[in-house]
């Protein structure tokens, strides 16, 4: 499924689960996909339940609990909450302070179509036909890369992408921009595997840890 141009069907439910949250509109059965951002990384999830004062996410895999973490919109919009709770499959976040619900809502966005990408940092190897380049992921969505490299290559040019932290990926180059460049993977990471590709990336031990403890 494509989370990011899925319908959503919204419904309101004021009954929250905890005394603070109770008696604010709940909006369900909202599907974006967005990004838990802590100190130990930045992570993918679903949107799920949305209210002015918490959130609801279909989560990947064990988070942080310790942590302060903020939730990333695609648009860049983010907002400041920490963990309530978690079980296999879903995490609930309270916002430090009151949201605009509107902000989690809308569409109206100046980036619609925008890929939903994480800063993640990797050295790479670029294979073509005349050699091997290295070169650095500076960030990562289910669709393709940013390369930094000071090699030259040729928009539309096809490479393989090699790291021991990635499987193989053949690729072409969309975009330059001095020493930086867009590429489009040729098949695409299921959501689910984008999610076990970060925390494997950036925090490995966590999928090993219990959901809800112990505490990172």
């Amino acid at each position: 499924m494509d989370f990011q141009s899925a319908p959503r069907s919204l419904s309101v439910d004021t009954d929250d689960e905890s005394g603070e949250q109770r008696g604010a509109k709940r909006f369900t059965s909202l599907i974006r996909a967005a990004k838990l951002v802590c100190a130990q990384g930045e992570f993918v999830c679903v949107i799920r339940d949305v209210s002015a004062t918490g959130v609801s996410v279909k989560i990947f895999h064990p988070l942080p609990t310790r942590l302060p973490m903020t939730l990333e919109l695609q648009n860049g919009d983010s907002f400041d909450m920490h963990l309530v709770r978690q079980e296999a499959g879903q995490a609930s976040f309270r916002f430090t302070k009151r949201v605009t619900i509107e902000r989690l809502l809308k569409d109206d966005w100046n980036y619609p179509k925008r890929q939903l990408r994480l800063g993640i940092h990797l050295p790479i190897k670029i294979v073509m036909l005349t050699g091997r380049k290295d070169a650095m992921i500076s960030n990562l969505s289910q669709q393709g890369a940013r390369l930094e490299t000071d090699e030259i290559f040729a928009v539309d040019q096809t490479v393989r992408i090699e790291t021991d932290a990635l499987p193989e990926i053949r690729a072409t180059i969309r975009w330059r921009r001095d020493s930086l460049y867009g590429c489009v993977f040729d098949k695409t990471f299921s959501m689910s595997e984008f999610a076990q590709l970060a925390v494997s990336l950036q925090c490995p031990f966590l999928l090993e840890q219990p959901y809800g403890g112990p505490e990172v």
